[in-house]
């Protein structure tokens, strides 16, 4: 009967379970080591999971966040996968790149200058803080 009940609700709603489903999926990937086969792996976690969900017409959103030495990947002067990462510009718009303002500053601090950062990347205060607050609004996070 409660079943009953709950399906004649979910029908009366106007198909609430559609517009849930419409929400798009949400992925935070972190990057905190300057291994360029952990950078790679990230990047081909990025590119696998936009694939998936486009093959099945849903909507996904990507933030890959650099902090301490995972930064490597978003810098200009020398990203071992900087082709890679402005190549998801064109054909992954669904994927962006966030870095952490508090390792920039470390690295200008040592370098004596500040590194240039690619193109379309986003600097935020501190990367973890950021991972913290999408992990709060429901975003899952993976360290691959």
């Amino acid at each position: 009967m409660l079943l009953v009940a709950a399906s004649v609700a979910l029908a009366a709603s106007g198909g609430a379970s559609i517009a849930a489903a419409a929400e798009p999926h949400r992925l935070a990937l972190q990057i905190s080591d300057e291994d360029p086969a952990k950078m790679r792996a990230v990047l081909d976690v990025a590119a696998n999971v936009s694939r998936h969900y486009s093959g099945e017409g849903d909507e996904v959103e990507i933030v890959i966040v650099a902090f301490n030495g995972g930064l490597d990947m978003l810098l200009a002067d020398r990203s071992p996968v900087k082709e890679r990462v402005l190549g998801f510009a064109k054909s992954m718009p669904n994927v962006s790149f966030i870095a952490c303002g508090n390792t920039l500053e470390t690295l200008t601090s040592k370098e004596g200058r500040q590194p240039p950062l690619l193109d379309g990347v986003t600097v935020v205060k501190t990367g973890v803080a950021t991972l913290l607050e999408l992990s709060e609004k429901h975003w899952t996070l993976v360290r691959p």
